[in-house]
């Protein structure tokens, strides 16, 4: 009787996370179904299947938004931004971990203070910044914008990451030869793995679907982003819904892939991480 109610249960909780599944799975279907739909098909009925499928939709957003070019300054953007915080994060998070003295302690709470304050609230003051610096309407400006954002977060996690490795392993690393530097690459950096593929998976899906740190810094349309340029269909009187929604299903199928790529790697971190402890 009693297994029969615990399998009752386990096919409870299956059918519950099945139903949650779909749910969650419902703005894909949407997203889908209707970037294949003519315009008067989307507003009449969004949720019905398309009669006729105008997969020339998606050639029509491919060439008014020149994809392949704000593809290519998304990946370039999103790539150097991760590289950079995850590197700085991990170096700073390290010295601050190691080095416990009461400098290091005021920057880290420091560090920390800065992730609540709202990006709003300092937008005019990083725009005058940028233009006192000079590097508007370019890539790197907006990659040193995105590193001076995402460090605060990648180093609190990363702090708390490091705090869990055993000060033997670096001391016996000492022992055999290696100088400071060999410490932190060959041994400190390779256990950082499992938190450096959390902060890198946080910050891609940020910097690749941000809309507001760009269209504030890059004004040149050979600049574009992909969220930038999708959002080119929607005006004040107007908004394409039939070009808009391929522009989005071209613009989240890297990232997606990118996350379901990355997402085994959290799971073999986790799982390495338990048995070792």
């Amino acid at each position: 009787m009693e297994r029969t109610a615990t399998r009752s249960l386990i096919a409870l909780r299956l059918i519950v996370l099945a139903l949650m599944g779909l749910l969650f799975l419902v703005p894909f279907y949407f997203l889908l179904v209707n970037s294949v739909k003519s315009l008067g098909d989307i507003l009449t009925n969004a949720a019905a299947w398309p009669e006729v499928f105008h997969w020339g939709n998606y050639e029509k957003a491919w060439k008014i938004t020149r994809f392949p070019q704000a593809l290519f300054n998304s990946f370039i953007i999103t790539l150097t931004s991760i590289v950079l915080i995850a590197l700085f994060s991990a170096m700073a998070a390290y010295r601050l971990v190691r080095a416990n003295t009461r400098l290091n302690r005021i920057l880290f709470m420091t560090f920390v203070a800065a992730m609540v304050i709202p990006f709003q609230s300092i937008m005019i003051p990083l725009m005058q910044v940028v233009r006192f610096l000079g590097i508007g309407d370019s890539i790197p400006g907006l990659v040193l914008c995105y590193l001076g954002l995402g460090v605060p977060l990648s180093i609190f996690l990363l702090h708390g990451f490091i705090k869990s490795i055993p000060l033997e392993i670096e001391e016996a690393a000492v022992v055999d030869g290696a100088s400071p530097y060999g410490v932190f690459w060959r041994i400190v950096l390779p256990m950082l793995k499992p938190m450096l593929v959390t902060v890198i998976i946080l910050n891609s899906l940020w910097v690749w679907n941000d809309y507001l740190l760009p269209s504030l810094i890059l004004q040149s349309q050979e600049l574009r982003t992909i969220p930038i340029a999708t959002f080119a269909f929607f005006g004040q009187y107007t908004k394409q819904w039939d070009l808009a929604l391929p522009t989005l299903v071209l613009g989240i199928t890297p990232i997606v892939v990118f996350f379901l790529f990355m997402q085994r790697y959290i799971v073999e971190g986790i799982a390495a991480g338990s048995v070792k402890g």
